[in-house]
C-alpha cells in the first residue's frame, strides 16, 4: 500500500468519532497503560467487550502478558490523560491521580467509567491485536465524554 493510499484511509477512518479510553494493568515493574480509541461493547450474553491494540507497542506486549486489566472511559476534562498515555513515556503514572482496581489494575481518578476485567482471547490482524476481554466489575460516574475525531480531541454537545 502506497503512503497517499494509508493517508486517504486515515483521513476516511478519521471520520468516525470514537470515544477515548486508557488500558492500564498493574505489572512487575509497576502500573502500565495506553491510549486507546478502539474500545466497544461486544456482547450481551455473555458480557464481553473489545480492543485493538498496535502489536508493537512499547505498552500494549507489557499489558497483554498480564491479562487482567481496566478500562477507563475519559471524560471530557482528561484530554492531558489521552495524550500522556499515548506515548512511550517511561512514568506514564507520574503526577497522576489512581488507585488498585480490584484486579489490581490502575483506576484512573475521574474518568467517566472503569471496567475492570481478563483477556479471554486476542487475534492479530495486521499491525494490531485484537482482544477480547471478560469484565467482572464496572464504576460509572456523571460527566462529558472525551472524544476523538478527525486526529484530535473535543466533546459532546447535545
Amino acid at each position: 500500500m502506497t503512503s497517499l493510499e494509508i493517508s486517504h484511509f486515515t483521513e476516511a477512518v478519521g471520520h468516525f468519532a470514537t470515544g477515548v479510553v486508557v488500558v492500564t494493568a498493574m505489572g512487575e515493574d509497576g502500573p502500565q497503560g495506553f491510549t486507546c480509541q478502539t474500545f466497544s461493547s461486544l456482547s450481551l450474553e455473555p458480557l464481553l467487550v473489545s480492543f485493538a491494540a498496535r502489536s508493537q507497542s512499547s505498552s500494549w506486549p507489557r499489558i497483554r502478558d498480564i491479562g487482567d486489566l481496566a478500562i477507563n472511559i475519559l471524560a471530557s476534562d482528561q484530554e492531558s490523560l489521552a495524550r500522556g498515555f499515548a506515548t512511550s513515556a517511561s512514568d506514564k503514572f507520574a503526577g497522576i491521580s489512581w488507585r488498585n482496581g480490584s484486579n489490581g489494575a490502575p483506576l484512573l481518578e475521574g474518568t467517566l467509567a472503569s471496567i475492570e476485567g481478563t483477556i479471554l482471547d486476542l487475534a492479530s490482524y495486521g499491525d494490531h491485536d485484537i482482544a477480547i476481554v471478560a469484565p467482572q466489575k464496572f464504576e460509572v460516574r456523571p460527566g462529558v465524554p472525551l472524544l476523538y475525531f478527525r486526529g484530535g480531541f473535543g466533546q459532546f454537545v447535545s
